[in-house]
Parts: structure tokens; sequence; C-alpha cells
């Protein structure tokens, strides 16, 4: 019987993503993995980046937003960039997202995404988005909610570890709450040895644009320290 892949065990992962019970009810789940189209493009990612059984490095962000991963179920990566940079065609609105912007150009200063996704697998602390009256809302926003989604999130961390980590090191976007939370969730359940912390792709987008080129050759640095 042949063993599955990377992409398979992701796959069955995100599909089978587990309710979430107990959210306030302006507090709104988003699960593009429920939809058949979605699924398909999924399946289509993974099977062209991930059918095989090499380990990678994991970069975490914060929980997908709503015109990022929480349309395509593709971590930061918008309609435009599933297909313009993935090679995915997709009927999806072709709304660029600011985050996926800043990582694929990223990506292309890599070497493009066949030697990206060889070598690291995009996900976020929580791998299902929410909004909280019609915005983006971040898992850390409010420590009650917080309380409810820690079960559901160390969970989620803990299955994707199976997937096929590198449990050496992992990299962070967000050196704010996402990593003092982070932080504490990997002292209590030691899920990586080592994480180094970057600053978010949605942060330099809307904050520092003009210094685009210092941060590629930072990212790039902490990426290159995670491999080795």
């Amino acid at each position: 019987m042949q063993s599955l892949t990377f992409g398979d065990r992701a796959l069955n992962f995100y599909v089978n993503i587990g309710a979430i019970d107990g959210l306030p009810s302006n507090v709104k789940v988003m699960n593009p993995y429920a939809k058949p189209d979605i699924q398909r493009y999924v399946e289509r990612f993974f099977r062209k980046f991930f059918s095989d059984s090499r380990k990678r490095v994991y970069v975490f962000g914060i929980n997908p937003g709503r015109f990022g991963a929480g349309v395509t179920g593709v971590t930061f990566t918008d309609p435009v960039a599933l297909e313009r940079f993935c090679g995915i065609p997709n009927e999806l609105e072709k709304r660029r997202e600011v985050s996926s912007e800043f990582v694929y150009e990223f990506i292309q200063h890599w070497g493009g995404v066949e030697k990206f996704y060889q070598e690291f697998f995009l996900t976020a602390v929580s791998p299902l988005g929410f909004t909280c009256n019609g915005t983006n809302y971040n898992y850390y926003d409010d420590q009650r909610v917080f309380a409810i989604l820690k079960p559901f999130i160390v969970r989620s961390l803990t299955d994707q570890l199976a997937l096929g980590a590198r449990r050496d090191a992992a990299i962070l976007f967000g050196t704010g709450k996402n990593q003092r939370v982070f932080t504490e969730l990997n002292q209590e359940h030691r899920f990586f040895s080592r994480v180094y912390a970057l600053e978010h792709p949605r942060f330099i987008m809307q904050y520092r644009r003009k210094r685009l080129r210092d941060y590629f050759g930072k990212y790039k640095e902490a990426f290159s320290r995670a491999l080795s």
C-alpha cells in the first residue's frame, strides 16, 4: 500500500477540521474547506507542490483573512496568487490581499514556488479565520474568546505537526501579540526547538512599504537560518 504524502495528509487535515462551538454571536468562523469548489483548489495545490514525504519548516501566520486564505483555502494565497504564481486557475473574484502580495514577492526572491514549497509549509496558528461584525478578527483579540479557541488551536497545531514538520525550527509572522501567545503555547507544549519571529507581511505592506528590500533581506536571512 502506497504511503500518504505530505499533501495527502494536509488535505485530509483541512477538509476534516472540526467545528468551533461557544463563540460569541458576533464572532463568525470562516471555513472555506466546507465548500466543494474550494476543496478542489486546495487539493490541486497540495497535489502540485506536496506530493512527497519531505519534512518542511513550518511558517505560521495568525489566522486566515477574508481576502486571502479565507477565500482560497491556501494560506497567504489570494485568488490572483493562486492562479498567477501557483498555476491553479480558479473562478474566484480576482482581488489582491496585501499579505499575499508580500509573501509571493518574497517567494519569487527565494527562487519561485516550486523551490519554496519543497522547503516550507505556510500555515497559521489558527487554521480557521474569524470575522467580528463583518471585519477580520484575530484569534487573540479578546482573552475570553482566546480561552474558547485555545483547545482548538492546540489540537490543530498538534495535528499539523504530524503532516511532516521539522521540529528543530519554525518561523512566525507577527512580532507582537502573535509572538507572545505562540511563545507561551510553544513553551507549554514544546512544538519547536526554535522560533524565528518576523514582522507580519500586512504590517510591512501597510506601514513599511518603502523598506520592502530591507524586509526581503531580513526574511531571507531568517528563512535560511531556519533551514540550516
